[in-house]
């Protein structure tokens, strides 16, 4: 049997690789280059890129692609082989070190948000070394950025290189004032990511899934999840074999696939990476969505990665676990036993507090998507409203701090669990709250509101960023200082004191606690997407961006424009599918069954005319009612899409959609939800919730 120590990683040119194939002095160049970003040489580029080559091709690859993100969500690669011709009519297999750093692929069909004119088609991809190459089937994937003709970044990588950046430079400043060693401060991120599996012989005969990535249609089944019995419950064979595969297939990626088990919803599961230097994790779980998808229709499966593919069922996230460390291997984050005495992390766990509160908007943006608002807040995820979670302890000495008073410290509670022959042991200082959408767990925080289908890229940009301005600001008033103790403690406490209204440790799923941060505490609400991406033109927001050269000015407008552009598109498609399924699908199968009906109730009538025909004729009655209200629910419906033509600009038409388009198609699904649960089985024309959902066997 062969170990995954033997096979991990082996699709990755990985330092391993580099430093076995390699010179010394190549390899040590590469080194500084991605440790310490250090300028690459030519000459050692065409170095890498021929140990490069040669190696993909000995794992029979036989094209290479610069692999970006663009602004779609998902990524992209234009395929070129090695091949070049030689002078007696054969080939030669060719790759070089301009090839490597350089592609110019067409850029004319990606979002750019009016960053490039119409005829300026050509874009650029660049290099990223910090991120390993891969075979993905025969091809070499060579991690890149992406940038526009003007060399405006039209990725993801672009801006989170650049966050990720700016808080190493603010937060070497500050270890310097603590006398701490370190050369650079990476972020790292661990990404849960959430999923459903449904057979594909059912997802093929569902158009709404085809078109949408979820239902659009679809009443409730007798059994959901209520019973808690799926959650962390024993896997399916044919889901644990799925699973095997899974990891087979991305551990050869190097992709440190750790945890897998259910999730509360039926078909919904999970799978949970060791977290990583933040740019290699957004690589990978982009790579590790693609790889969902495909390994799932090998088993005659569905991945679906929507954040909501089901009304009245859990919908998927992923949680981002995000922390900062040094190159020294010093997580910045973790509190020691003393988290009272150690005053470097109180100053970078209030860099972080500050941070959230000052740009609760730019986190909530960039979770922002049109599945996304179906999930926040539905008792299932974060609600819309930020908040920081911390634990008793913490917030202790926060509270000590804030009001100069004694820290006695949080007395270990030991967990006694009434049987002998189980071991006893200490209870965690911090909990893991569930409903808060930015919880501390022990060294880490967790950023719980991403969707499942989103690029952790948006919020690490964001996160990155906020704190990068939150330590800038500290730095200079503690360079400044004469006495620098007193300065830190004057600053720790201000900041606690300042900021202390975006701590909340109860629930965040009630009522009473979204009054409360919205009325008592001024916490913004931001509810669905046309709500919150207009913020990313707050003057605050663009000032912070492009201080630290995260964005330019013009960046953010495009990225503006391309997000709200997206939720209309995602939302018409949407209203047009319902169109399409309700008046194609649903009505004639309402007509057929009422038909049905009317011929069984003249049957009987004809053999006594005193049979009684009382279910026929109320459910005749009751799915003609309801056919007429769906026709002009869709009459409705058709006329709002139209409409949203009139929108002076995109933004305009976000709140069209919001106010008028999305209550008209919610009216045509409550009478179709209605109308499926009163007509029999086989006139149904596409499988059910319970179908769906309980499947997989």
């Amino acid at each position: 049997m062969t170990k995954v120590s033997d096979y991990f990683g082996c699709l990755v040119f990985d330092d391993r690789i580099m430093k076995s194939r390699l010179s010394s002095k190549v390899y040590n160049s590469l080194k500084k280059t991605i440790d310490e970003g250090a300028q690459l040489d030519s000459s050692v580029a065409n170095a890498v890129a021929d140990a490069m080559k040669e190696w993909a091709i000995e794992n029979g690859a036989t094209h290479y692609t610069h692999w970006f993100q663009p602004l779609t969500g998902v990524t992209a690669e234009k395929h070129d082989g090695f091949i070049t011709p030689a002078p007696d009519g054969g080939v030669m297999m060719d790759f070089s070190g301009k090839e490597l750093i350089k592609g110019e692929p067409d850029a004319s069909s990606f979002p750019s948000g009016g960053l490039r004119a119409t005829f300026e088609a050509r874009g650029y991809t660049a290099w990223d070394p910090t991120s390993y190459a891969f075979i993905k089937g025969k091809t070499l994937c060579i991690p890149t950025a992406f940038c526009s003709y003007g060399g405006e970044a039209l990725d993801k990588k672009t801006p989170l290189l650049r966050s990720m950046e700016a808080l190493n430079k603010q937060a070497l400043r500050i270890l310097e004032l603590f006398g701490t060693e370190a050369k650079c401060v990476r972020t790292s991120v661990g990404p849960e990511q959430e999923y459903f599996l449904i057979p594909k012989e059912l997802y093929d005969k569902r158009k709404d899934l085809i078109y949408t990535g979820r239902t659009l249609f679809g009443a409730k089944p007798p059994k959901g999840q209520e019973m808690d019995d799926h959650y962390f419950g024993v896997i399916k064979p044919r889901v644990e074999a799925y699973m095997t595969e899974l990891n087979e297939e991305l551990w050869k990626l190097g992709i440190l696939a750790k945890t897998q088990h259910n999730e509360v919803a039926p078909a919904q599961h999970e799978l949970a990476p060791i977290y990583t230097t933040t740019n290699i994790a957004t690589d990978h779980n982009q790579l590790t969505m693609e790889i969902m998808q495909k390994v799932a229709s090998r088993h005659g499966l569905v991945c679906l990665l929507h954040e909501k593919p089901f009304a009245g069922v859990n919908g998927s996230g992923k949680h981002n676990n995000w922390s900062m460390a040094t190159d020294t291997g010093v997580n910045l984050l973790s509190p020691g036993e003393t988290p009272y005495e150690n005053a470097q992390f109180l100053l970078f766990l209030c860099a972080v507090i500050k941070a959230v509160d000052d740009y609760q908007d730019l986190l909530r943006i960039s979770v922002a998507t049109a599945g996304n608002d179906h999930r926040l807040g539905a008792n299932e995820a974060p609600p819309a409203v930020i908040s920081i979670f911390l634990g008793d302890e913490l917030n202790a000495v926060l509270e000590a701090i804030e009001n100069d008073t004694p820290y006695n410290g949080t007395e270990k509670t030991q967990m006694k669990l009434g049987v002998d022959v189980l071991p006893k042991f200490n209870r965690d200082a911090t909990d893991r709250n569930r409903t808060s959408p930015f919880a501390f767990t022990g060294n880490k925080f967790e950023f719980r509101m991403l969707g499942s289908s989103n690029s952790i890229a948006c919020a690490n940009i964001m996160l990155n960023s906020a704190v990068a301005e939150s330590l800038e600001i500290y730095a200079d008033r503690l360079e400044k200082a004469v006495d620098f103790e007193t300065a830190l403690h004057e600053m720790i406490k201000k900041t606690i004191k300042d900021h202390k209204r975006i701590i909340f440790n109860g629930n965040g799923y009630d009522d009473e606690w979204i009054k409360e941060a919205t009325e008592k505490r001024g916490l913004m609400n931001l509810r669905t997407t046309p709500d919150a991406i207009p913020h990313l033109l707050d003057k605050k927001n663009v000032d912070m961006l492009t201080h630290h050269k995260v964005f330019s000015e013009t960046e953010l407008k495009s990225r503006c424009e391309i997000t709200l552009e997206n939720y209309c598109k995602t939302v018409t498609i949407e209203a047009n599918t319902m169109s399409e399924i309700a008046r194609r699908e649903i009505l004639p199968a309402i007509e057929e069954y009422t038909a049905f009906l009317a011929k069984t109730a003249k049957n009987k009538k004809a053999v006594d005319d005193s049979v009684p025909c009382t279910y026929e004729t109320d459910v005749i009655k009751k799915l003609s009612g309801l056919a007429s209200q769906i026709y002009s629910g869709l009459d409705e419906l058709d006329k709002a899409v139209i409409k949203l033509s009139d929108a002076a600009d995109v933004e305009e038409e976000g709140y069209m959609i919001r106010d008028e388009l999305l209550p008209k198609m919610n009216e045509v699904r409550v009478a179709c939800d209605e109308a499926e649960v009163i007509t029999a089985e086989k006139f149904w024309p596409f499988p059910t919730y319970g179908d769906l959902i309980f499947g997989v066997r």
